[in-house]
């Protein structure tokens, strides 16, 4: 159809349907059935105008309605299975495509969320992809189905009258010139609506999953405000679409009605002249206004298959986004631990920023703990980042037991490290499931050690369902320690030789800080451990502490090494003890 380019992405929708070939060819013989029985239909007009009221022939009469019922039947089962199959086949397209999506999106390593939005990738995972689906489904099964019923309606007129059959096709091309060109604005506006409803969920998941500090603030009218701002602009894009797509209606009745209008006419002085008979006319003047019906809707269905193709494009442009972090063509395998972990003039940037690390070397020994110091915006995330190659460096390179880790297999590198954040992460599932999240492969045993270790099988066994219980989303029925103490059980579960502590303790009150504490302890035990810290009271008995400065590692040792230089790690922690302490003295 011109107006549609296709690009090689929309050709793997194609082959898509391909996979399906042969629900797709039984949906196309359905098809060629519904479109058969629509021009017998037509070719019954004649016969039942000439023989039985013009002839007054009886035994056709008798005839004739039975065939109708017959051909009307047939018609009636064909275009059930047309539509059940190509639903199939739609349907499974969209499986298709929503697992590549997800898979591609699962891949990609964290840099590319950094400029995209939660809420943005859904969109394309259920707006975008459902827009296919309708491309696939029905504006592909509409316009087979409508072509099969023109090509048989014009093989059925060009057998009765083929003048008159020539005179209605010469108008049918003058339609598709202005619809073409509907075809292309509706496709821009298209991309327009879809990016607007991605930009809708971004700012619903935004405000749903920020709904306490939303309330808290006493914000609710403002994000009111904000919402319908969105969902205005969006009004406004889809009106324009529509204003376009509802154009091509007006344009084809035009040419339709000049069309029937100079049949009924030609038509007719042929019937008054004696050239033609009553009954044929009438067959061609209902066979042309069925013929009409399906042209129609292939102009209308140019607007869906260029919203379809512009879903496509938005739903590719993910899968196609290439990843930084790849394996390589023959990975080193790692021993097992403990390993030492080496830092080697490493450097780092986030696209194309200045340098986050500049020329950090550092040794970790096996089962060494090393603690990460320093103001925030340092560095300190950044690099132990590095170890799991959420990013890989820049210059430089991280290895463990003296290999590069670029140089092996991502997954059998993430295999060997457990990390727990700041922020405990949790799923919206049981406290068994989100234990044994580190090890899907563990029993029921093990859970309840890692729990145990944890130091949270006491409070998870007080809970109605004990081990089965339900946290909700990100573990909302638990308390701050609770989850933290079920993201280390997870952790010790998955009893990797690596561990990174990332804040583990930071938001947490003293009572729970603890027994965290005292979990971590459990955790670390014989791992070469990297942690994070803020509050540097809690690492004291670290191996080994870094301070990181803008970036670059300014000194190392023991705490009481540290501070008998008095140099930056000597003002940190006076810093942070007289903050601490202000307010007790205040109190006093």
């Amino acid at each position: 159809m011109k107006g549609i380019q296709l690009k090689p992405r929309h050709r793997h929708v194609l082959n898509l349907i391909q996979n399906n070939w042969m629900r797709f060819a039984v949906a196309l013989g359905c098809m060629l059935v519904t479109s058969g029985c629509s021009a017998a239909v037509a070719y019954l007009i004649k016969p039942a105008i000439d023989d039985i009221f013009i002839r007054q022939d009886t035994s056709m009469l008798k005839i004739l309605p039975i065939v109708v019922i017959i051909v009307y039947t047939l018609r009636g089962a064909a275009i059930y299975g047309q539509e059940y199959f190509m639903a199939f086949v739609g349907q499974g397209i969209v499986q298709r495509l929503r697992n590549q999506l997800y898979d591609q999106i699962q891949d990609l390593p964290l840099a590319f969320f950094h400029n995209e939005t939660t809420g943005g990738l859904m969109s394309r995972i259920t707006n975008d992809v459902g827009v296919i689906k309708n491309m696939v489904s029905n504006a592909v099964t509409g316009g087979i189905l409508d072509l099969f019923t023109i090509l048989g309606l014009m093989c059925v007129i060009f057998i009765r009258d083929y003048q008159l059959a020539l005179i209605a096709i010469v108008i049918l091309p003058v339609a598709f010139f202005p619809v073409m060109e509907l075809g292309r604005r509706v496709r821009r506006m298209s991309i327009g609506c879809q990016e607007a409803m991605a930009e809708m969920n971004a700012f619903l998941h935004e405000t749903f999953a920020g709904g306490k500090i939303v309330k808290a603030f006493g914000m609710e009218g403002f994000e009111k405000k904000r919402f319908r701002e969105k969902t205005g602009r969006l009004f406004v894009i889809e009106m324009k679409s529509v204003m376009t797509k509802t154009l091509t209606a007006p344009v084809m009745e035009l040419i339709g009605g000049a069309g029937v209008a100079f049949i009924i006419w030609y038509g007719g002085y042929r019937v008054i002249n004696g050239v033609s008979t009553a009954g044929t006319f009438f067959f061609f003047f209902f066979a042309v206004l069925m013929l009409y019906e399906p042209v129609k809707k292939i102009s209308k269905l140019n607007g869906r298959i260029q919203e379809g193709l512009a879903a496509v494009d938005r739903v590719f442009d993910i899968i196609e986004t290439p990843s930084d972090i790849q394996d390589p063509p023959q990975p080193v395998l790692l021993g097992k631990g403990p390993h030492t972990v080496d830092f080697d003039r490493v450097y780092f940037r986030y696209n194309t920023s200045g340098n986050v690390l500049k020329d950090i070397t550092l040794h970790a020994g096996p089962g060494e703990v090393i603690g990460l110091v320093g103001m925030s915006g340092g560095g300190k995330t950044s690099l132990v980042n590095l170890i799991p190659r959420f990013y890989d460096v820049s210059g430089g390179a991280v290895r463990i037991d003296g290999v590069d880790v670029r140089n092996t297999a991502v997954k059998e590198l993430r295999k060997r490290i457990a990390v727990v954040t700041q922020e405990p992460i949790l799923f919206n599932d049981t406290i068994r499931s989100n234990i044994a999240y580190g090890n899907p492969l563990a029993s029921d045993a093990d859970v309840i050690s890692a729990a145990t270790a944890a130091y949270a099988h006491d409070f998870i066994i007080r809970l109605p369902n004990g081990y089965d219980t339900g946290i909700g989303e990100l573990g909302e029925r638990l308390s701050g320690g609770e989850k933290q103490r079920l993201c280390i059980a997870r952790a010790l579960i998955k009893d990797a030789p690596i561990l990174i502590l990332d804040e583990a303790t930071s938001s947490l009150d003293t009572q729970s800080e603890m027994l965290v504490q005292k979990a971590l302890e459990n955790l670390m035990r014989g791992r070469t451990t990297f942690i994070i810290a803020h509050r540097l009271s809690t690492i004291h008995n670290v191996d080994r502490l870094v301070v990181l400065v803008d970036g670059r590692l300014v000194e190392e040792g023991t705490h009481d090494e540290l501070m008998a230089r008095r140099r930056a790690y000597y003002k940190l922690y006076k810093m942070q003890f007289r903050n601490e302490s202000a307010p007790s003295r205040a109190a006093s």
